[in-house]
């Protein structure tokens, strides 16, 4: 069924987009993730579990393939922990972070081809990442509340497996002093395949 779906959609986007030269084939495709981020080292002392989603745009051709090209957009959202509110002056604490990443992806041998596509997959991106922190204080320290914001580059490395318009992508995402795995489902449409 899913090998079907697959020869319709290239069928479609092949009739009705222009005609190239044979020996080149180009793919732009989208994508959409989110999932859940654990903070992890320094950044767990005073963060929860965080949540996060992004959108993708990737490309190859038939001279890459099987690696993919990417850039993506993201917004993650990290509340404080229950515990550094109580050894701490703090009434609030929340981190918001907006990363920007740019790498390759590559695909390795599907696992599984009869009942669908099982395909595992590697990225690695170079990062950049505005953050901004909410410093808020209890009362009683006399302390004023304020926001903090920060720029960091950094870099992440994940694995995950992709089943052609799905994938599932977990990533250690680095930044000095913001530490954190992700894990994201992803849904990736393809934007224009021209053969």
């Amino acid at each position: 069924m899913n090998k079907i779906l697959i020869s319709l959609l290239f069928f479609l986007i092949v009739s009705i987009s222009p005609s190239f030269g044979s020996d080149k084939a180009k793919g732009f495709f989208v994508s959409f993730g989110v999932g859940p981020r654990f903070p992890i080292s320094n950044f767990a002392t005073s963060t929860d579990l965080g949540y996060g989603f992004n959108l993708e745009f990737s490309y190859t051709d038939n001279e890459f393939i099987p690696f993919f090209l990417f850039a993506k957009v993201g917004y993650e959202q990290y509340p404080g922990s229950q515990g550094y509110y109580e050894s701490t002056d703090y009434s609030s604490f929340s981190t918001t972070n907006v990363p920007l990443n740019a790498g390759i992806r590559y695909y390795f041998s599907p696992l599984l081809e009869s009942a669908f596509l099982l395909i595992p997959l590697a990225e690695v991106s170079a990062s950049f990442s505005y953050l901004k922190e909410l410093h808020e204080f209890k009362l009683t320290s006399g302390k004023s509340s304020y926001y903090d914001e920060k720029y960091n580059f950094g870099f992440s490395a994940g694995l995950g497996v992709s089943m052609f318009l799905m994938e599932i992508l977990a990533s250690y995402n680095y930044f000095e002093n913001n530490q954190f795995i992700s894990a994201d489902l992803k849904l990736r449409l393809p934007l224009l395949v021209i053969f």
